[in-house]
């Protein structure tokens, strides 16, 4: 994830699956994108880049862990300045909090929403 960009604009996206390995080769494959591990303790996640870039456009995770509840889809990160603001906000509107507040190794603070018509976000709010 990356706080340089803007607030409203999207700063990140990840897809959580079952079986990140697999879906890491297809992208590999279907893309040519390269990968990096990304440390989650017991297992490792993955940064996406595009061929011949050191910069990372995506991340595929594994659904275990922090993203356990995470639905197996690609979800973007939409950067927000106060993420407790952003998250009361859309409840009042008719929203869901599906994915809890929680650090994002130090970066910042993610959550997931749902939207009244049922679409899924992730909010971030940089450190």
């Amino acid at each position: 994830m990356t706080s340089q960009n803007p607030l409203g604009q999207i700063g990140w996206i990840d897809l959580t699956v079952e079986n990140a390995d697999e879906i890491r080769d297809f992208y590999q494959q279907v893309t040519g994108w390269s990968h990096s591990q990304v440390d989650m303790g017991d297992y490792q996640d993955y940064c996406m880049n595009p061929a011949g870039m050191d910069q990372p456009v995506a991340g595929i995770c594994h659904r275990r862990g922090s993203n356990a509840n995470m639905p197996p889809q690609w979800i973007i990160y939409i950067n927000v300045d106060n993420l407790d603001a952003s998250l009361q906000k859309c409840q009042s509107l008719g929203g869901k909090v599906v994915a809890a507040k929680r650090s994002v190794g130090g970066q910042g603070t993610m959550a997931v929403i749902q939207d009244p018509s049922g679409a899924v976000a992730a909010l971030f709010e940089s450190a």
